[in-house]
């Protein structure tokens, strides 16, 4: 992989002011992007086949253009780095090393788009990162005109801030409580809503931290140079994470198209304690990757082909002692708290779920109660506003479809696996050492309150 086709390089260390950035080649992609028509950036886009690197896999080029070509004199464009699944870390990680190139890419963003204002959206609790995007921030200002209309956000530290339609809810100074249209439908500040594609939509353009680092890299190289790496539907490099029973939990910038057992074997060490891999996760947000599926390539169409999801790159990895009903608790859990209660059929129904679990988990589960949670698991996406409610059916279906002997074994009460496994909810990352999670996270209270805080 050569040098200039990495977002992360850490052999040349963090770049922390615009002179470093400028050295590597930073500010030509904005440049490009001043001197041609809008058109050509985007085509750019479209050529190099980038894809979004937050989850979902959408086409940049696609969402840009749609902004593009609306009716509204009003656009805008937001960087989401409110970064808060279980088991992944890289967007922070992207920001710690060099924030210039997001910047970056957000000002080619709010230049193509003739965006009003650009927003980057961080929790305040992401302190280091920043602290980072500020000073470089301030820096880039002096140098592209573009970068002036970037404004830093720093909302709660809830999961759904996450959230696109959420994000821009917290950007107008209210909760992370997701709309019911997306942003290029409802946008921001639109004050009396006029409805889809009207002159007040203000639509707005949602990218991901690493998505816009690597459209900073296409402007200055060009489409040919992105697609010399990865496949032809996921062309380019993603950066993982890696966490869970592996020797070297680690972040790590790759092609796409290798396989999930070459990430874990290769580049995590492989299994720590010598055992079979018994289930991956993507995350919280989608189904389990069983060992069957290990030699599939890791791309977003390959992925989703197989029946589960790329994901944002975060990869949770369990041994064959690990207890899939103790996981699937932890993640439905997790779940129900960051509910955000707009949805009843979410939060009641994430609840229940979490409550059976909880039963089978302490002996006091009924015959029927594996059948009960399948039940609700067909009705917990009702009426939902985000993906949030998905996550819940897609992980815990999948899980037990996938391991009903660990269900049973809890049902007749003779479960000898391991339990209590952590949230691979991550606050920092120390490279050598691994991740440190948040410890406090278990106190946390679906109506986002903390117990410990309650006691004080």
């Amino acid at each position: 992989m050569t040098e200039s086709a990495r977002l992360l390089q850490p052999e040349l260390g963090r770049v922390t002011t615009w002179g470093e950035y400028r050295a590597r080649g930073g500010g030509e992609a904005y440049r490009v992007a001043a001197e041609t028509d809008p058109a050509f950036v985007i085509d750019a886009l479209r050529a190099a086949g980038l894809r979004g690197r937050g989850g979902a896999g959408f086409p940049t080029a696609t969402k840009w253009r749609g902004i593009f070509t609306s009716r509204s004199s009003r656009r805008f464009i937001c960087c989401n780095g409110a970064e808060g699944e279980p088991g992944t870390f890289k967007d922070r990680w992207i920001l710690r090393h060099n924030p210039f190139q997001v910047l970056e890419g957000l000002a080619i963003g709010a230049l193509v788009l003739s965006a009003e204002r650009a927003y980057l959206g961080l929790k305040a609790s992401f302190d280091v990162e920043a602290a980072a995007t500020n000073v470089a921030l301030a820096e880039m200002q002096r140098h592209l005109p573009a970068a002036k209309k970037i404004e830093l956000v720093l909302g709660p530290d809830e999961y759904l801030f996450g959230e696109e339609k959420a994000l821009l809810e917290v950007i107008e100074g209210g909760l992370p409580l997701p709309r019911v249209f997306p942003p290029y439908i409802h946008g921001l500040f639109t004050g009396a809503y006029g409805g889809p594609n009207q002159p007040d939509s203000n639509p707005v353009a949602v990218n991901n931290v690493e998505t816009l680092a690597h459209v900073s890299h296409i402007l200055r190289n060009g489409p040919d140079w992105f697609r010399q790496l990865g496949t032809e539907e996921s062309p380019g490099t993603m950066v993982f994470t890696l966490s869970g029973d592996i020797r070297r939990p680690c972040i790590v910038e790759l092609p796409l198209g290798l396989t999930l057992r070459t990430l874990i074997e290769q580049h995590a060490g492989g299994i720590a304690s010598g055992r079979p891999v018994k289930a991956v996760f993507p995350g919280a947000a989608n189904r389990v990757i069983t060992p069957d599926l290990l030699d599939v390539p890791l791309g977003f169409d390959s992925m989703a082909q197989a029946g589960s999801s790329l994901g944002s790159g975060g990869f949770i990895v369990y041994d064959d002692r690990t207890c899939m009903v103790d996981v699937a608790h932890t993640f439905s859990r997790f779940l129900y708290v960051e509910s955000c209660n707009q949805c009843p059929p979410c939060k009641l129904g994430s609840r229940e779920i979490t409550g059976r679990l909880e039963a089978l988990l302490q002996g006091r589960a009924e015959d029927d109660t594996v059948e009960e949670i399948e039940d609700i698991a067909t009705w917990v996406t009702n009426a939902r506003r985000c993906y949030l409610a998905v996550s819940e059916q897609l992980v815990i279906s999948s899980i037990v479809a996938a391991y009903p002997d660990d269900f049973v074994a809890h049902l007749e009460g003779r479960c000898t696996l391991e339990h209590d496994r952590p949230l691979p909810k991550m606050v920092d990352y120390v490279e050598g050492e691994g991740f440190r999670f948040d410890t406090n996270y278990q106190s946390k209270q679906p109506d986002w309150t903390y117990a410990s805080e309650r006691d004080q």
